[in-house]
């Protein structure tokens, strides 16, 4: 089923909604809490993921939503709207305006809309299974990177990496010109603007992806794991955002994680 501009239009509503239930926590007192696996979660998020439920709830009741703090609501369309009401609670705790509110549309698995929105500066990347992606409305494009050791690369954290995928990520590092830490999201818009050309991450959920697979390749880049295949709702959450496609075997050789 083709993405519609109602569905667009939703996006951009379901956005505003979140946007405007996290604000007034952002550098504020905002309830940190540690989840079971340890990682923090704040009102904002919860606030910011119930206010996307409600809508749509309202509106698209057949669909399903795959939410990172409220789990699943099982649909009968085929299709899922997949929320991350802030990826990068970390930097949003210390007053960081590097997070955002993901928000996907996966049909049968693929990821077709992608939003990433950040609500303090006032960015959102928008991107469509066979659109041009746009940056607050306007064209977004990716760069072209010749050779790795032009590329500026990107990742959360390398702390977020078992020994393995350390050691891969490590072998690319030596490569490149550059290395940026922390961004969670907010790197992939990077990308996609041209300002970034690689990110390379791992342990993903669906939630921290889907919405980027859209943004990125309307951009122009691409978006694959670990062993170059593309991204779905099966993926095992090993992600590399390339805003040059031609980097990506460069990108898979350096790494040398095929058979990873």
């Amino acid at each position: 089923m083709a993405v519609s501009q109602t569905d667009i239009a939703l996006a951009a509503r379901l956005a505003d909604a979140a946007g405007a239930a996290i604000r007034p926590y952002f550098r504020a007192e905002h309830g940190v809490e540690a989840k079971e696996d340890q990682s923090p979660v704040t009102l904002a998020d919860r606030a910011g993921e119930e206010a996307m439920r409600k809508l749509l709830i309202a509106e698209r009741p057949m669909d399903g939503i795959i939410g990172e703090e409220f789990g699943v609501r099982e649909g009968t369309s085929g299709r899922q709207w997949v929320l991350d009401p802030i990826d990068g609670t970390r930097a949003f705790i210390a007053g960081r305006p590097v997070f955002g509110t993901l928000i996907a549309l996966v049909d049968n698995g693929w990821p077709v809309l992608g939003v990433i929105d950040q609500p303090i500066i006032g960015e959102r990347w928008l991107g469509v299974t066979g659109r041009q992606t746009l940056f607050n409305g306007k064209p977004a494009t990716t760069r072209i990177c010749r050779e790795l050791n032009q590329a500026i690369l990107a990742t959360t954290s390398p702390a977020l990496f078992d020994d393995g995928q350390l050691h891969a990520f490590e072998h690319l590092d030596a490569k490149v010109m550059s290395t940026v830490l922390g961004g969670d999201c907010y790197n992939y818009g990077c990308v996609a603007s041209g300002w970034l050309d690689i990110v390379v991450e791992a342990g993903l959920k669906l939630h921290d992806f889907a919405a980027l697979v859209p943004v990125i390749e309307g951009a122009g880049g691409r978006m694959c794991d670990w062993q170059g295949d593309p991204l779905h709702a099966g993926s095992n959450g090993e992600v590399i955002a390339a805003g040059d496609p031609a980097r990506i075997d460069d990108i898979l050789e350096a790494m040398d994680c095929r058979g990873h």
